[in-house]
C-alpha cells in the first residue's frame, strides 16, 4: 500500500494539493478574495453575494497585474482585457490538474 502525502486550504476544504506551497499560495489567494468582497461590497452595495464573490476571487487570482495597475502602470490592466473572458468556475476548472488527484485515484495507486 502506498502512502501519498497530501494538503489541503483551510478556507477551501474540498481541494488537495501535492505541495505545501501551494497549498498555501491557494489559501492566501482566497483570503484576499475574501477581504476584497467585503470591501467590494461595502463600496457597491448593489451587487449581489455572488457578484461580489466572483469579483472578489478575479482580482485576487489577477493581483500582479492589479498590482501593477495600482502602482502607475494602468496599461498592464490590457493584459486582462485582451484575455480571453472566462468566468470564474471555469478558471477554477482549468486550475484542477496541478492538483492532487481526487481520493478515487489515490484509491487506484494503491490498488496496484
Amino acid at each position: 500500500m502506498a502512502v501519498e502525502v497530501v494538503y489541503r486550504s483551510s478556507r477551501d476544504l474540498e481541494r488537495l494539493f501535492m505541495d505545501k506551497a501551494e497549498a498555501d499560495r491557494h489559501d492566501k489567494m482566497l483570503e484576499l478574495a475574501e477581504m476584497l468582497s467585503e470591501v467590494l461590497q461595502k463600496a457597491v452595495p448593489s451587487l449581489n453575494e455572488q457578484q461580489v464573490e466572483e469579483v472578489g476571487i478575479y482580482m485576487a487570482k489577477n493581483r500582479d497585474v492589479f498590482a501593477k495597475a495600482f502602482k502607475s502602470q494602468p496599461d498592464a490592466l490590457s493584459e486582462l482585457i485582451n484575455a480571453p473572458a472566462e468566468p470564474v468556475a471555469e478558471v477554477a476548472d482549468a486550475e484542477e490538474p496541478a492538483e492532487a488527484p481526487a481520493k478515487p485515484a489515490k484509491a487506484v495507486k494503491a490498488a496496484k
